[in-house]
């Protein structure tokens, strides 16, 4: 894997060939992230826009989580060379009999499933672009915890991106409080609430700030690979997904069915969702600090123009003050601050980077954008 540490070694002694293949590396990776971090929130918007009956997000959260929990034990075998003895040995020695290393991540993916379920309802409630805008705050939430719990320094240039970061928001929201709701397909503005929206994106970017500082504080010097930590927190995930559905959902999902308002649209929901996290797993190693900050920033502008013609989303000179000041934060916070820049934390180098969603991106503040999500994701 010599060329997935060529980008951010720096070295200048490598020959041409690879430098262009890390130059190409690169390129895909940008393109990875722009599209998983912009289709993810443009097609949760979609579908939960669409006339007719609606599936139950907490629903899509636990497919989401059994997908990834399936697909990582799959790859886990594979590393095993199919061998199920040595597969269900590793399982058993991992996750029950270092009990205590698999109980740390009850609290990361308590938090998880939390966003994953807010947002759902924050895009649901929010055009795309406003959402895409406004869940750039996890930037300000998680450099803050950073200082906070693990006395992390930001630079000069990084603070008043912060603060550039906090205006662009506040004026995207001023605009859009002022504009109004705008109008959805099939006429479901009486089904959207913009407060609940934004009270869902915000607490939403609170526990993604913390549950990333957190997994990074717990977590530092562990050994695990990135797919049996995605198992320990899909087990967690899967469980407190179900816990969530029952006291939320259960009665009408008792009664309408687990798969009601499925389509093949929110099929592809559910596996971007859950496959995107872990694609991006793999290219984010090719991208250094700045790609990520610019691939941030290309989605917000891919998600703006793409909810114009998808949505009706208008776009007004408020709104694009507010989301250019927030792109030109997310940008100049990436870029490196020194000699020391982009050295990290002890134990945090490769550390679940595509739980987000989620998950999500987890310890690093460059790599936000992309944990979702998880979302992202994540």
């Amino acid at each position: 894997m010599a060329a997935a540490e060529g980008p951010g070694s720096g070295g200048g002694g490598g020959s041409p060939g690879a430098a262009g293949g890390n130059r190409q590396l690169k390129y895909i990776s940008l393109a990875v992230l722009v599209v998983q971090n912009a289709s993810l929130i443009l097609s949760i918007r979609y579908v939960r826009t669409l006339p007719g009956d609606r599936f139950f997000a907490t629903t899509a959260v636990v497919m989401a989580e059994v997908l990834k929990g399936a697909t990582c034990l799959l790859l886990i075998l594979i590393q095993k060379q199919g061998n199920l003895k040595q597969f269900a040995s590793f399982l058993y020695d991992s996750v029950v009999v270092q009990y205590v290393d698999t109980l740390k991540l009850a609290v990361p993916s308590l938090i998880y499933t939390l966003q994953n379920n807010l947002q759902y309802v924050a895009i649901s409630n929010l055009p795309a672009a406003t959402f895409q805008v406004t869940y750039q705050l996890k930037i300000l939430t998680t450099a803050i915890f950073s200082v906070l719990m693990l006395r992390k320094s930001l630079s000069r240039l990084q603070w008043l991106s912060l603060v550039l970061l906090f205006a662009g928001v506040a004026i995207v929201q001023v605009e859009q409080q002022q504009a109004g709701s705008q109008p959805t397909p099939g006429g479901l503005e009486a089904q959207q609430s913009y407060p609940v929206g934004l009270a869902a994106v915000v607490v939403s970017c609170l526990s993604s700030g913390f549950a990333g500082v957190y997994f990074e504080k717990i977590l530092k010097g562990s050994a695990a690979s990135v797919w049996l930590r995605n198992v320990q927190l899909g087990i967690f995930g899967t469980l407190l997904g179900l816990l969530g559905l029952w006291s939320t959902e259960g009665p009408a999902v008792a009664q309408r069915g687990f798969f009601f308002g499925y389509t093949p649209l929110v099929w592809g929901v559910i596996l971007n969702q859950a496959f995107g996290g872990l694609l991006v797993a793999l290219v984010v190693k090719y991208a250094d600090n700045i790609l990520k900050g610019f691939a941030t920033s290309f989605s917000i502008v891919v998600s703006t123009v793409a909810s114009i013609y998808l949505f009706d989303f208008h776009l007004n000179l408020p709104f694009a003050l507010g989301a250019g000041l927030v792109i030109g934060a997310v940008y100049l916070y990436s870029l490196p601050k020194g000699p020391s820049a982009g050295r990290p934390s002890p134990g945090t180098d490769g550390q679940l980077p595509g739980h987000v969603a989620q998950c999500k991106e987890l310890p690093s503040v460059a790599t936000q954008g992309f944990l979702t999500k998880s979302v992202l994701v994540n």
